[in-house]
Order: C-alpha cells, then sequence, then structure tokens
C-alpha cells in the first residue's frame, strides 16, 4: 500500500477545494510539496501557485494521472463527468477521491466504472488543518486504501463517515456554516467596535473563543445545552445576551438557513 512519504497526491482542477487540501497537508508536515501534483485549465495561473507553493504543475489530467497514486477531482460538480469521462482507461490502480459537491459513489462509478473511487464532503478549514471531511460509506475503495485515506486526512481534519442518504446534509452543515460563523465573527466585530474595541483585538478574541468552544465542545461530549447553561449565571450578564438572541429569533435564523440550502438543493427554490 501507499507510504506517507512518497506518496504523489494528483489534484485536477486546482481551486478553493483542491487548494485548501493541498495546503493542510503540507502544512500539517504530512505530506511535501514535492509530492503534490496540480492541473488546472489556466495552466500560467496554476504554474505561478506551483512555484510560490513548491508543487508539481502539469499541463494535462493525462500527464497528472500518469504521475500519481491519489487521484483528487476538484473541478466543478458539473464538469466531473466531461473531465473524467477520457481518463477513466488510465485509472486502473489508482485511488480516486472526488471533492466535488454532490456527485455521489453512484454518479462516480456511472462516469469512471471498474475503478477504485471515494466521494467526499470537505470543507475549507482544511487549509489550517482544523477542517471535516466526510466520507460516503457506499464506495469501491479496498480496505486498505479506506485505511490509508483516512490516516491521511486525518492530519488535516475531522474524518467521518456517513452513508448517501445523509452525506449531502452533513456536507452543508460542514461546507456552508464556515460563511454563517463568518458573518457571526463580522457582527460580533462591529458590536466590540461599537463599544471602543479595535477590529484586530474584536476578530482575535472571537475567533479564539469559537476555536475554544469547538474544541471543549469536541472534548467533553457535553450538549450544548449544559455549555450554554454552564456559563448563565442567576441574574447575570450573559443571560441578558442569550434572550436577546432568543427574542430576535437567533436559533430559528440558524435553523431557516439550513431549510433554504436544502430547498435549494432539491430543486424547491
Amino acid at each position: 500500500m501507499y507510504n506517507m512519504d512518497t506518496v504523489k497526491l494528483g489534484f485536477i482542477g486546482y481551486g478553493n477545494m483542491s487548494g485548501a487540501t493541498a495546503r493542510g497537508l503540507m502544512a500539517s508536515g504530512a505530506i511535501k510539496p514535492v509530492q503534490i501534483y496540480a492541473c488546472a485549465k489556466n495552466y500560467d495561473k496554476l504554474a505561478k501557485k506551483a512555484e510560490i507553493q513548491g508543487i508539481n504543475p502539469c499541463k494535462t489530467a493525462e500527464e497528472l494521472v500518469e504521475l500519481c497514486d491519489i487521484i483528487f477531482i476538484g473541478v466543478k460538480p458539473y464538469m466531473v463527468k466531461e473531465v473524467m469521462t477520457p481518463l477513466k482507461d488510465k485509472l486502473a490502480g489508482k485511488t480516486i477521491v472526488s471533492l466535488a459537491a454532490n456527485v455521489f459513489d453512484d454518479a462516480l462509478e456511472e462516469i469512471m466504472p471498474g475503478t477504485h473511487h471515494l466521494f467526499t464532503a470537505p470543507n475549507t478549514p482544511v487549509s489550517v488543518c482544523e477542517g471535516i471531511f466526510i466520507l460516503q460509506k457506499e464506495n469501491t475503495l479496498s480496505d486498505e486504501e479506506k485505511d490509508f485515506i483516512v490516516k491521511l486526512l486525518e492530519n488535516i481534519s475531522l474524518v467521518l463517515w456517513m452513508d448517501k442518504d445523509h452525506i449531502g446534509l452533513g456536507a452543508i452543515i460542514a461546507g456552508c456554516t464556515p460563511a454563517f460563523t463568518a458573518m457571526y465573527i463580522e457582527a460580533l466585530g462591529d458590536a466590540a467596535c461599537r463599544h471602543g474595541l479595535t477590529r484586530e483585538e474584536a476578530y482575535s478574541i472571537i475567533s479564539q473563543m469559537l476555536v475554544g468552544t469547538g474544541k471543549m465542545a469536541l472534548a467533553s461530549g457535553d450538549h450544548p445545552g449544559q455549555m450554554k447553561d454552564a456559563v448563565c449565571s442567576p441574574g447575570g450578564t450573559t443571560i441578558v445576551g442569550v434572550s436577546a438572541l432568543e427574542k430576535n429569533g437567533f436559533r430559528f435564523a440558524v435553523i431557516d438557513a439550513i431549510d433554504q440550502i436544502e430547498n435549494k438543493i432539491h430543486g424547491k427554490l
């Protein structure tokens, strides 16, 4: 099976998610830049990124596939069939990991029949080794391949397995909510600025608060309600803020946002 020190990773498409995954793997120290290969529609733009990052740019997907052991599909979902179909005969013996949203295992099998492929749903914080990778339980990887992929991705993320019926929602919660969280950081920053803190001070405090709260939740396994209650002293200051959030529909707004994304995906909007 693959060796972490020598495995060659290829990214077909080197946009936001592919780039985040590659940067995280390099930042973690698990993978060296020389082990990473990428191809993209705009080769000149890719070459500039490659020079900065120390990775290997490839002019064609065919070249990349020949050189690499594990192939990450990082193109837009609507492009997967067009890009991968011409490569299907060259993919024997390769491990294929799709980063393309909602292109599930059955679609990958239709596009690349008989290959070893896995659908995944990552999020952008993998770039700083604090991300999430959700892996579809239905896949065609061997047990050895699955073990290696988990070992690889655990360097940059929490790794979870989900079946097809649930992975789409998992992808929404993991992949869309960093945008919501950034809005929350910005809103708290506005409030802090209004009362005299600098933006730099506010954003540093807020960002670390979120990191710490998330780590506490993972480490303790406590219900979020317990964590909230632990900060809310009777007649204290925090419960006043919690009451204001409830009055303004904070939790409903979050739930409704997820509902709207689900409706959009399923064509109800």
